[in-house]
């Protein structure tokens, strides 16, 4: 009777449960949050290129300085050093996973520290047309994810995941990422404002590999379909795991940054 039991088992059919378009979202980002852990810290020089809507440009270099932080957000710290007028302003952000991100700006000019605001983070980053929020780590916890479809972008494999935040005052009602499928990097994100309306858009490329597993840019290139302006940043001189730690991101630092 057991050898019955045993073989009429085998021939139970097998039930399998079909993966929703929100997990199979949730899961390739956390595959793509695996696969850039572990950088501890790294710096980079920036060059910012503004572009307005009748073709005029004006340049503004940066220095950018980044530090993983476990069961938290990162910290990312941005240094202006041309032009003369802006020399010396810094950016300092203090991502987290559920509560609002802490954001700071220091004004030389004023000699003082700028809080920004929750409501504020949707406002423009220096002129640009990248979003105080656009320039915090897109930390796992703090979007909601519906993967789309496959699709290619310039000839590269990608998943495409819509994003919803969930955390208050976004700028955004959602965005859609095209992820790669090799680098598990965004080459391109589709933000969409208040309305539902395409606001801008992000281009990633010139991808490459350092410590033989973090993927970063060469250049990113966000357009504003409404305003019809354009920022681009050109990356250079990528360094990881220089030494830096918590003493190098506090709003003390803003002050003495040089």
């Amino acid at each position: 009777m057991k050898k019955l039991l045993i073989l009429s088992l085998c021939f139970l059919p097998v039930v399998v449960f079909a993966q929703t378009a929100e997990e199979k979202g949730l899961q390739i980002t956390v595959e793509a949050d695996k696969r850039d852990a572990g950088f501890i810290d790294s710096t980079s020089k920036l060059t910012m290129t503004l572009k307005n809507a009748n073709g005029d440009t004006s340049i503004r270099k940066m220095r950018s300085k980044n530090l993983e932080v476990k069961e938290d957000g990162d910290k990312g710290l941005t240094i202006f050093d041309e032009p003369a007028d802006i020399k010396g302003t810094a950016f300092l952000s203090f991502t987290h996973i559920l509560e609002a991100d802490d954001q700071w700006l220091y004004l030389p000019a004023l000699k003082r520290v700028k809080r920004i605001s929750s409501k504020n983070k949707s406002g423009p980053f220096m002129g640009s047309e990248f979003a105080f929020e656009d320039l915090s780590s897109r930390e796992v916890e703090k979007y909601n994810y519906k993967y789309l479809k496959d699709e290619a972008v310039d000839g590269e494999d990608a998943f495409v995941i819509e994003t919803r935040a969930n955390y208050k005052y976004s700028g955004y009602t959602r965005s859609v990422v095209w992820l790669s499928k090799e680098k598990y990097q965004p080459l391109k994100i589709e933000y969409y404002d208040r309305k539902n309306t395409l606001l801008k858009t992000m281009m990633a490329s010139g991808y490459q590999q350092y410590l033989g597993k973090f993927w970063r840019p060469d250049v990113m290139m966000m357009v504003n379909h409404q305003t019809k302006k354009e920022t681009r940043l050109d990356f250079s001189n990528y360094e990881f795991k220089t030494g830096l730690s918590d003493r190098d991101f506090n709003k003390s630092s803003l002050k003495r940054a040089r």
